[in-house]
């Protein structure tokens, strides 16, 4: 086996581990050392990492991600067996089992395996597998209705028995019976788990006359995954309520709270939001996965010539960075990732947000609160008081704000926010209807950020497809404007419409048959340059202003989503659907 500095090479050379980290890596002094951290950052391709650590280990390496297991196969070895042992047999041929282990060292668990496998006359030939392989065959074995239906047996029987006793009980009583109940709390435990594993940024319980519904939020669409009986939805609701430190005999009100909770070894949070319908209340868990907060901006889809004009305006020293777009473009993520840049020993950063959404190591981060008069505005005002270097505030929602913002980027802070505006050039209008003097503005914005979040395709089923006739045109007429500089260079071979290809998903296992799997960021970033600078504090209209923008080589919204399709990484209906008006 290599020494460890051999294997650090071999780790670099493969583009697993960047050069800058080799050193600290170094300073491990096994091999084992360095597998164990690299499989603990979320940075690392995990599939490029395991098939190094099996030819480490000499073994054979597996990507089980688009397998769908055979149902006789994946029962060969028990549910509970492959749980405990972190090992799963995804394929058989005559007399051997295809098992693929996470863990190499663990030689009691392949011992149990083997034993397994002679009794019942097999052998064995082993695969190393990542632990995101292992938790997507894992998921075979059961699905949700199936471990929702033992619960609600369960919580049903429970009901009978105890709704005979339930009219000599005090209300206190029967909620504390609610609480207690060991199904529901089985049946939100599964809801939340699965919601955690399809990768959902929300889940949605909504009370409806005859039943209740669970929908979750998945790369920004909703999908109704489970229909429980209406019985049971105020139960559900109230344990929610007490995990959440909630009052649940209060239902006239809308009520705000977190859970932090483990979920498969992961931190995650939840924001809880509930809100009184007709007569039940509805709940909506936004999760937030706290180890999931190393952002950065290629990651989130920035490249070429736009992440170039970022990266200038994130060293100046001083000066306003915004953000603009919908609800749920991703426009707190793009500051998180800039904070991430940003964030350095010498550094003070202070946050106002609302609400805190992901905790960032080294960051001062801090929560509005109205109903004791801490406003955005009220927020910064102190903040200034706190000698910040970088100031985030969540949202200018006001001319306060908006003037205070300004006169902190004015007096050397770095001020990142973000405004609600359908492209970058927006902002601008909307600063000053905010009463911003435009001479202010000039001196202190340097960057506006215009984006939408589109589905990626999926990479495990991407192929070529063909696109209707006019919508090639509309993609040939769109990348015919865009401007030379923003062109990469994997997209200078196209000079006419036959050079374009275009890809979208099939459908697999891994992107549960959608064809995408995971969101990214297609931008429009307007950088302000002295000419625009001069036009509007010379008092130019805006309509003119508007006009040098468009004409001075700007990538907008829709042209970089169809960079973005002709590159494989999304489909033009994706970009037609997320850049429409």
């Amino acid at each position: 086996m290599p020494k460890t500095t051999d294997l650090i090479k071999q780790l670099v050379t493969a583009d697993i581990v960047p050069v800058a980290r080799a050193d600290e890596l170094k300073k491990l002094p096994y091999a084992e050392d360095v597998f164990n951290v690299l499989r603990e950052d979320k940075t690392v391709d995990q599939e490029k990492l395991t098939e190094q650590m099996a030819g480490y280990y000499h073994l054979k390496y597996a990507d089980l991600g688009p397998v769908q297991v055979d149902k006789e196969v994946i029962n060969l070895l028990p549910e509970d067996l492959a749980q405990n042992y972190q090992m799963v047999v995804f394929g058989k041929e005559s007399q051997v089992w295809k098992v693929g282990l996470v863990n190499p060292r663990d030689l009691k668990g392949q011992e149990a395996v083997d034993f397994l496998a002679r009794q019942l006359g097999f052998q064995i030939d082993y695969y190393l597998i990542s632990p995101t392989s292992f938790r997507q065959v894992i998921k075979q074995y059961s699905v949700l209705k199936t471990e929702i239906k033992k619960a609600l047996d369960l919580a049903e029987e429970k009901m009978t028995k105890s709704s005979k006793k339930e009219q000599e009980m005090s209300e206190d009583e029967k909620t504390e019976e609610v609480i207690k109940s060991a199904p529901i709390s089985q049946i939100v435990s599964v809801i939340i788990r699965h919601g955690v594993e399809g990768k959902a940024s929300d889940i949605h319980i909504e009370p409806f006359v005859d039943k209740s519904r669970v929908r979750y939020r998945i790369d920004g669409a909703l999908h109704t995954s489970l229909v429980l009986p209406k019985a049971v939805h105020a139960a559900i609701i109230s344990r929610i309520k007490v995990m959440a430190n909630l009052k649940i005999d209060e239902t006239r009100i809308p009520q705000d709270g977190r859970i932090r909770l483990k979920v498969n070894n992961n931190d995650v949070d939840f924001r809880i939001s509930t809100l009184p319908l007709y007569d039940q209340e509805k709940v909506v868990m936004r999760i937030l996965d706290t180890s999931s907060t190393n952002f950065t901006l290629e990651k989130l889809g920035f490249d070429g010539k736009n992440l170039e004009i970022i990266s200038n305006n994130i060293d100046k020293p001083h000066g306003m960075f915004l953000v603009t777009g919908p609800t749920g473009s991703g426009k707190s993520t793009t500051l998180y990732a800039v904070l991430n840049i940003l964030n350095q020993e010498d550094v003070n950063i202070i946050t106002l947000e609302d609400p805190v959404e992901y905790y960032l190591k080294g960051v001062n981060q801090s929560q509005i609160n109205p109903d004791v008069g801490l406003t955005f505005a009220a927020g910064l005002r102190s903040i200034l008081r706190q000698d910040p270097d970088v100031i985030m505030v969540g949202e200018i929602r006001d001319n306060e704000t908006a003037e205070l913002a300004i006169h902190a980027a004015l007096t050397g802070h770095i001020v990142l926010s973000t405004l609600h505006t359908n492209d970058s050039f927006g902002a601008i209008p909307r600063l000053i209807d905010m009463h911003v003097e435009p001479f202010l503005l000039v001196s202190t914005v340097n960057v506006i950020i215009a984006q939408r979040l589109v589905r990626k395709n999926c990479e495990k089923c991407k192929e070529e497809y063909q696109i209707p006739a006019n919508l090639v045109d509309f993609v040939w007429e769109e990348f015919s404007k865009i401007p030379k500089e923003y062109i990469v260079p994997e997209l200078e071979h196209i000079k006419t419409k036959k050079d374009m290809k275009f890809y979208h998903g099939k459908g697999c296992p891994v992107c549960a048959s959608s064809g995408y799997a995971g969101r990214l960021a297609i931008a429009e970033v307007l950088d302000m340059v002295d000419k625009l600078k001069q036009m509007i504090s010379s008092g130019e209209s805006l309509e003119k202003v508007r006009q040098e923008v468009v004409a001075r080589n700007l990538c907008t919204l829709q042209q970089d989503g169809v960079l973005k399709a002709l590159r494989g990484q999304t489909t033009v209906e994706e970009i037609m659907r997320a850049t429409k008006e």
